[in-house]
C-alpha cells in the first residue's frame, strides 16, 4: 500500500509514519519545515524516519502544502490511493497573532490536496481535524452529532472549514473522506508550545509554569500511540457508508466525522500532579485567568469510532507523562 503523508515531520504525522513503515506501507511524506517551532525537532524526527529498518519505503518531498504545482508533480509521480493530510499551522494562541499563516496552510493547502484526491481518484482522504470546533459546548460529552457553527478561534474556524469542504467534494464527486478532530495529544517527540513539554521544561529548570483558567481546565489527553492506531484502523479499513438520517457526521455521500480522543477527561491539576511526581519536582504555578480563544473543558465521545474502527484507547495518564519524561530527559540529555 502507498501512502501520501502530509506533515510527516510532525508530531502526530512523524509517530504514524513509523507505524505505516513497521506495516510494510510505502510512505510519501511531504513536509516544509516551517519555522512555527524548532527545526531542529522535525528534522530530527525525519532521521529517525530515514534510519528506520524499512527505511527504502519511506520518501521524503520537502514541499509546502499552498504549492500546488510542485504538488500535482508528486501526486503524477506516486498516483496514491490513499492521502492522509496532517499539515496544517496549529497552535490556538499563534492564530490570534498571526491569522494568515492558517489561510495560507489550513485552507489554501487543504483545497490543493482536496483538489488533487479527486483528480488522482483516490479511494480515501483523511485529514485531521480538532476537538476545538466544538467550541465552549455546555455538553459534558461532546459527540459528532453536536453542532459546531460556533468556534472560538480562527484555528477552529479553519479546521471546520476543512469539514465542509470535505463535505463538498465528498458529494460532488463520490470522493470518500474521514475527517479526525484530534482531542489533546500528548506524548514523546510532542510539539515545544504545548502544555507538558512547557510544564517539563521550565519546573526541570527551576522556572514557574502558567496555569491558565486558574487551574481549572479539564482536557480529554490523549496519548500519541493511542491516536496513531486510531488513524492507522481508518487507513487500513475499506471505507463504508452508514447513511444515518440523524447524523450531520454522515451523509448519503461517501463523509464522515470522527472524534478521536481518550474519554477519560482529567483535571489539568491532576495532570500537573502527576507530572510533579515523575520529575521530582514541586512546581512553583502562577495562575493566569481564561485565555482569549481557550476552550474550557474536553470530553470526547468515542462510540462511533469504536464501534466502526474497533478504537480502544488504553495509555493511562501515569504511563503516557512517563513515556514523555523518559523521552524528554534523553533527548535533552537531562
Amino acid at each position: 500500500m502507498k501512502i501520501i503523508l502530509t506533515g510527516c515531520a510532525g508530531f502526530i504525522g512523524f509517530h504514524l509514519a513509523k507505524k505505516y513503515l513497521e506495516m510494510n506501507y510505502t510512505v510519501i511524506g511531504i513536509d516544509n519545515l516551517n519555522s512555527y517551532y524548532s527545526k531542529k525537532l522535525k528534522k530530527d524526527r525525519l532521521n529517525q524516519l530515514f534510519e528506520h529498518p524499512k527505511k527504502r519505503n519511506f520518501i521524503f518531498h520537502k514541499v509546502s502544502i499552498d504549492n500546488f504545482k510542485a504538488l500535482k508533480k508528486i501526486f503524477i509521480k506516486h498516483k496514491p490511493p490513499i492521502v492522509v493530510n496532517l499539515a496544517a499551522q496549529a497552535g490556538v494562541r499563534h492564530s490570534l497573532k498571526k491569522p494568515l499563516d492558517y489561510v495560507k496552510s489550513n485552507l489554501i493547502g487543504f483545497s490543493n490536496i482536496l483538489v488533487l484526491s479527486k483528480e488522482f481518484r483516490v479511494k480515501h482522504f483523511i485529514y485531521a481535524s480538532t476537538s476545538s470546533v466544538y467550541g465552549n459546548s455546555k455538553k459534558n460529552i461532546l459527540a459528532e452529532t453536536d453542532n459546531v457553527d460556533h468556534p472560538i478561534q480562527f484555528y477552529a474556524a479553519t479546521k471546520r472549514s476543512n469539514e465542509l469542504m470535505a463535505h463538498a467534494y465528498s458529494s460532488l464527486y463520490n470522493l470518500p473522506t474521514t475527517g479526525l478532530r484530534f482531542f489533546t495529544v500528548y506524548g514523546p517527540w510532542g510539539r515545544p508550545d504545548m502544555a507538558l513539554f512547557l510544564f517539563t521544561k521550565n519546573m526541570l529548570n527551576n522556572r514557574p509554569i502558567y496555569v491558565f483558567n486558574n487551574g481549572n481546565h479539564i482536557r480529554d489527553f490523549t496519548f500519541v500511540d493511542d491516536i496513531v492506531d486510531g488513524i492507522y484502523k481508518v487507513t487500513k479499513k475499506k471505507f463504508i457508508k452508514i447513511n444515518k438520517k440523524n447524523d450531520p457526521s454522515e451523509s448519503f455521500c461517501p463523509f464522515r466525522i470522527l472524534n478521536i480522543g481518550n474519554n477519560n477527561p482529567i483535571p489539568l491539576m491532576r495532570y500537573i500532579k502527576v507530572l510533579e511526581s515523575e520529575l521530582g519536582v514541586k512546581s512553583k504555578k502562577f495562575f493566569k485567568p481564561l485565555q482569549k480563544g481557550d476552550v474550557k473543558n474536553t470530553n470526547a465521545s468515542i462510540k462511533k469510532i469504536k464501534n466502526l474502527y474497533s478504537y480502544n484507547p488504553n495509555t493511562e495518564i501515569e504511563k503516557g507523562i512517563k513515556k514523555f519524561v523518559n523521552w524528554y530527559r534523553e533527548y535533552f540529555n537531562v
